[in-house]
C-alpha cells in the first residue's frame, strides 16, 4: 500500500497490482489516496481552463423504451409488454417530453432504452413494423432528428449495443452517445448466478468492441463501471484499463462515469448488500490517478446519499444529468437533488457549479471530426463560445437538420493534382499527427498483437503447393491445403521462379497474351477527411495547406476534359468529408453524365458508400440504388486493404470493418453494379492474413459474380503517417511484390480473370515483371494521381498511351485498349 501510494504521489504509472491494492485504502491511508487523486483533477481543471469548476448537465430523461432483450439481474428499468400502455414512447410523447425540458431550460434530451427489444419480444417488433421502422435504433435516430427540429435539445443517445455501422448511422443526429461498459469480468456473464447471465448484450467483449467502434466512428462517447455487482478488486481495475486502453487509441471518451451498485426490491439481487460508500471513492480516486488530469470523471448525486463532499475529495469533477422535469427512471426510488442544492454542495467543498452541455467542452471546441455538420450548429447555439460549456442564458429553439447550405465551399490547393508531380506536398505530415491516429505506443503494441509468426517451410509443403498451383489452383485456398499455400507465399529463389511461371501459364490460359489498359482519369473532388487511417498521407484537415474540394462543375470540366482526350472512364474517389453533402455524390454523377454522356463513372469506394448512406438514413442497397439511377456504373473495390479486422484497426484506425466492406460490394454486385476488388499489402501485415483476403474475394465472387479485376496494391511507405511513426515496414520487399501479383493468378484461377498491377506503385520496370509472373492489366493513364504521390511514390502520376505500350513492349506482349469491364475498345 505505502509503495502504490508513493508512485502514485510521485506521478509514476500504476500496474494493475498497485492498482488493486489502493482500492483497499482506509481510514489515513484513503485520505491519503483522496488527496493524490484530487490535486490531478485540480490540475487537470487547471489546465482546461476552469480552475474550481465541477459540471452538470441539465436534460430530460426520455425512456423511449423499456422493453430489453437482456435480462440483467439488478434492472427495474426493464419490465415486460403487458404492464406497458405501449410498446415504445410514440412522437408526440418524446417531443412533450422535450419541450416541457426546453421550457425550463434544459439543454440535453437523454434517450435511455432496453436493447433491441424487437429480438425478444414480438409486441416491440409488431410496434415498429406498423410504424414502418426496421428497428429500435430506426425509430432512435427519427425520434433524435424530430426532438432537434422541434425543441433544440440536443439528443444522447444511450440505446445499448451499437455495431460500427450503428454508429456511423446515429453519429449525425446526436452530437454524443454512451454506453456503460459495466465489468469485463466474463464470468459475471458467462456462470448462471452472474447478474448478468442471460443478457448476451452484457458479454464484456461485446460491449468492449463498441468502445472501439465508437472511436474509429469519431463519436464523443460517455462510458463507465458499476462497482459491486459481485466483481473482485482486480476485476474492477481491469475494467479501468480497458477503459484506458480504447481511449489512449481513439480520444473518444469524453466521460467515465463511476457508478456504485444499489439493490432494488424485486429484482434477483434485491438481497444484496449496496456497494460501500468509501469503496466508491477509493475507485474513483484510482480511476483519477489511472485516467489522469484531462479525463472527465463522473458520480451520480442521487445514488450517494449524502457524500457529496467525500466523492469531490476523489477525484469527480462532474455530477452528470440532473433533471428539473423528469425522474431517474433506470433509479426511480433515488430522486435526484435539486439544482441549487448540487451548487451548494458542491461550494461547500470549495467548487463552482457550471452547466456543460451532453458533449463536452473539448470536442465542441473543436468541432470537426467529432460532430457531424447537421448538429453542430444546434451544439453552438447552447455552447458559451469562450469556453465550450452551456451559455446558461440560452434557451433552446427548434432548428432544422440539415447540412448548412455553406459548409462544403469548394477551394484550397485545387491544382494539387498537377502541382503534386511539380511541386509536391507542403508538408511530410499534416499539422495533427501526433492526435489525430491515436496513442502511437499502443498502435505499435496492436500491431505486436496482430502479427503472428508462421512456421518454416519444409521443402514437401512448397513442392505440394506448386503441384497444387500447376493442377487446381483454386484447391490451395481449402482449409486442409493451407500449409502449401503459405509455403508458396513465402517462396523465394527457384521456387518462386517456378511460381511465377505458373501464375504465367494460367494467365495465359484465362486471357492470352494481350496486355489490357484502359484510358482513364482519377479524380478526386475532396482530399479532407478525419477518419484517421495511418497508412494515409492523402487525407487533410480543412486548414491544410494541401486540403482541397472540387466543385460538382469543376468535377464534371475534368470529366470533359478527359473524354476530349480519349477516357472512356473517369475514376471518382474523395476522402471522408464531414461537410460534404449527402446529396453531392449523386449530383457529381449525375453531372458528370450530363457533360459526357458516354462516359463510364467508376466511382466511390466502400467506405464513402457506407458512410453517405449512413448520413443519408438509408441502407446501403437504397443507395446504391439511388446511385445506379443516377448514372453510375461500376465501383472500385478499394478501402479493402486487409480484410483482417486485427490488422485493419492497426492501419486504418476508423475505417470500416471488414464485415461491412463484404457487405457493400456484395450488395452492389446484387443490384447490377459490379466492382474491382484490391490488397495493399506490406506494412503490418503477414502472408496468413493474405492468403484469408483472398479467401473472401474468392467467397464473394463465388456467390456474386461480380468482380472485374483484382488489384495488387504496394503499400507506399515515404509520407504514410504508420511508417513515420516507426510501426509499418518501408513497403514490401520485390519477392513480396511478385508473391502476391503470381498468388493472384493462381488462387483466382477461374474467378478473377483480370489480374492488374500499378505502374504507379511499381515503376515501369517492376510493373512489365510482373505482366511475366501471373498479371495481364496495366491499368489506366489516370491522367492524374494523387493518393500515392502524397504517399511519397516516384513513379508520377500519369501514363500516356504510347507508354504504356511501352511497358508491354518490356514484357514481351502486345497492348490493347479495353473498357471498364474489360471489353475491347
Amino acid at each position: 500500500m505505502r509503495r502504490a501510494l508513493r508512485r502514485a504521489a510521485e506521478g509514476k504509472a500504476l500496474d494493475a497490482d498497485e492498482a488493486t491494492t489502493l482500492l483497499a485504502a482506509r481510514g489515513e491511508t484513503l485520505d491519503e489516496l483522496l488527496t493524490i487523486a484530487g490535486g490531478i483533477r485540480d490540475a487537470g481543471l487547471r489546465e482546461a481552463g476552469r480552475p474550481g469548476v465541477v459540471t452538470f448537465s441539465k436534460k430530460v430523461f426520455i425512456p423511449l423504451t423499456r422493453l430489453c432483450r437482456d435480462r440483467c439481474h439488478y434492472c427495474t428499468f426493464a419490465t415486460v409488454p403487458h404492464k406497458l400502455a405501449a410498446p415504445f414512447l410514440d412522437r408526440d410523447e418524446v417531443l412533450a417530453i422535450a419541450r416541457e425540458g426546453a421550457a425550463q431550460g434544459c439543454k440535453e434530451a437523454l434517450f435511455t432504452l432496453g436493447d433491441a427489444p424487437e429480438d425478444r419480444w414480438d409486441a416491440a417488433r409488431q410496434w415498429l413494423d406498423e410504424r414502418g421502422y426496421d428497428s429500435t435504433l430506426d425509430y432512435v435516430r427519427a425520434c433524435a432528428v424530430a426532438v432537434l427540429e422541434e425543441t433544440g435539445l440536443l439528443p444522447h443517445l444511450n440505446p445499448g449495443v451499437m455495431s460500427w455501422a450503428d454508429l456511423t448511422r446515429l453519429k449525425p443526429v446526436a452530437p454524443s452517445m454512451g454506453m456503460m461498459l459495466e465489468t469485463t469480468a466474463t464470468r459475471l456473464w458467462s456462470e448462471k448466478s452472474g447478474p448478468h447471465f442471460g443478457s448476451p448484450d452484457k458479454e464484456p467483449a461485446v460491449r468492449l468492441r463498441v468502445l472501439d467502434d465508437a472511436g474509429r466512428v469519431g463519436v464523443p462517447f460517455t462510458t463507465g463501471i458499476l462497482i459491486g455487482i459481485g466483481e473482485t478488486r482486480a476485476e474492477r481495475i481491469d475494467s479501468l484499463f480497458a477503459i484506458r486502453r480504447t481511449q489512449r487509441e481513439y480520444h473518444h471518451i469524453q466521460e467515465v462515469i463511476i457508478q456504485n451498485f444499489r439493490a432494488k426490491p424485486d429484482t434477483a439481487m434485491r438481497g444484496m448488500p449496496d456497494a460501500e460508500l468509501h469503496e466508491l471513492a477509493a475507485t474513483i480516486a484510482v480511476g483519477r490517478i489511472l485516467f489522469g488530469p484531462g479525463m472527465r470523471i463522473q458520480a451520480p448525486p442521487n445514488l450517494i446519499d449524502d457524500e457529496f463532499a467525500l466523492l469531490l475529495r476523489a477525484g469527480i469533477d462532474d455530477w452528470g444529468g440532473v433533471s428539473p422535469v423528469t425522474p431517474d427512471h433506470v433509479n426511480p426510488e433515488r430522486p435526484w437533488p435539486q439544482i441549487d442544492e448540487l451548487a451548494r454542495r458542491s461550494a461547500e467543498a470549495g467548487f463552482t457549479l457550471r452547466e456543460r452541455l451532453t458533449v463536452y467542452p473539448d470536442y465542441v471546441r473543436r468541432g470537426d471530426p467529432w460532430i457531424d455538420p447537421r448538429v453542430f450548429g444546434h451544439v453552438t447555439a447552447l455552447a458559451d463560445a469562450a469556453t465550450g460549456l452551456a451559455d446558461e442564458s440560452a434557451m433552446p429553439v427548434g432548428r432544422p437538420w440539415q447540412e448548412p447550405d455553406d459548409a462544403f465551399v469548394p477551394g484550397g490547393r485545387t491544382d494539387l493534382n498537377t502541382a503534386i508531380d511539380t511541386e509536391g506536398r507542403t508538408e511530410d505530415r499534416r499539422g495533427d499527427f501526433d492526435s489525430v491516429y491515436g496513442d502511437w505506443d499502443d498502435v505499435a503494441a496492436h500491431a505486436e498483437r496482430t502479427s503472428t509468426g508462421t512456421r518454416e517451410n519444409l521443402p514437401s509443403d512448397v513442392l505440394a503447393g506448386l503441384k497444387l498451383a500447376s493442377e487446381d489452383p483454386g484447391a490451395l485456398l481449402r482449409e486442409e491445403h493451407t500449409d502449401a499455400a503459405m509455403a508458396l507465399f513465402n517462396a523465394d529463389g527457384s521456387a518462386l521462379d517456378e511460381l511465377a511461371r505458373i501464375a504465367d501459364d494460367l494467365r495465359k490460359a484465362a486471357v492470352g497474351e494481350d496486355i489490357t489498359y484502359i484510358v482513364n482519369r482519377n479524380i478526386n473532388f475532396t482530399n479532407v477527411c478525419y477518419v484517421g487511417c495511418r497508412f494515409c498521407a492523402f487525407a487533410q484537415r480543412e486548414r491544410d495547406a494541401d486540403a482541397f474540394r472540387l466543385s460538382v462543375e469543376q468535377v464534371a470540366d475534368r470529366a470533359e476534359e478527359a473524354w476530349k482526350l480519349g477516357a472512356t472512364e473517369v475514376c471518382m474517389q474523395g476522402g471522408i468529408d464531414p461537410k460534404m453533402p449527402v446529396s453531392a455524390y449523386a449530383d457529381i454523377v449525375r453531372a458528370v453524365k450530363r457533360r459526357v454522356p458516354g462516359m463510364h463513372v467508376h466511382a466511390y469506394s466502400p467506405m464513402e458508400i457506407v458512410t453517405a448512406a449512413a448520413k443519408a438514413g438509408v441502407p446501403v442497397r437504397e443507395w446504391l440504388t439511388e446511385l445506379k439511377e443516377a448514372g453510375l456504373d461500376t465501383i472500385p473495390g478499394t478501402a479493402a486493404e486487409i480484410l483482417d479486422d486485427d490488422v485493419r484497426w492497426v492501419l486504418t484506425k476508423g475505417k470500416l470493418p471488414a464485415s461491412a466492406w463484404i457487405d457493400v460490394v456484395s450488395t452492389a454486385h446484387e443490384v447490377g453494379i459490379r466492382s474491382s476488388s484490391t490488397m495493399m499489402y506490406g506494412h503490418v501485415d503477414h502472408p496468413r492474413q493474405w492468403l484469408q483476403h483472398f479467401r473472401v474475394l474468392a467467397g464473394i465472387q463465388d456467390r456474386t459474380g461480380g468482380f472485374t479485376e483484382f488489384v495488387g496494391l504496394p503499400f507506399v511507405h515515404t509520407n504514410a503517417p504508420i511508417y513515420l511513426a516507426g510501426i509499418a515496414k518501408a513497403g514490401p520487399t520485390w519477392r513480396e511484390n511478385r508473391v502476391v501479383h503470381a498468388m493472384a493468378r493462381v488462387l483466382l484461377h477461374g474467378r478473377i480473370s483480370n489480374i492488374q498491377c500499378s505502374w504507379v506503385k511499381l515503376g515501369d520496370e517492376g510493373t512489365a515483371e510482373m505482366l511475366n509472373g501471373g498479371a495481364n492489366d496495366l491499368g489506366g493513364t489516370l491522367m492524374e494521381e494523387t493518393i500515392s504521390r502524397m504517399a511519397g511514390s516516384d513513379h508520377g502520376s500519369a501514363r500516356t498511351v504510347a507508354q504504356l505500350h511501352d511497358i508491354a513492349a518490356k514484357a514481351g506482349r502486345p497492348a490493347r485498349q479495353r473498357t471498364t469491364a474489360y471489353g475491347r475498345v
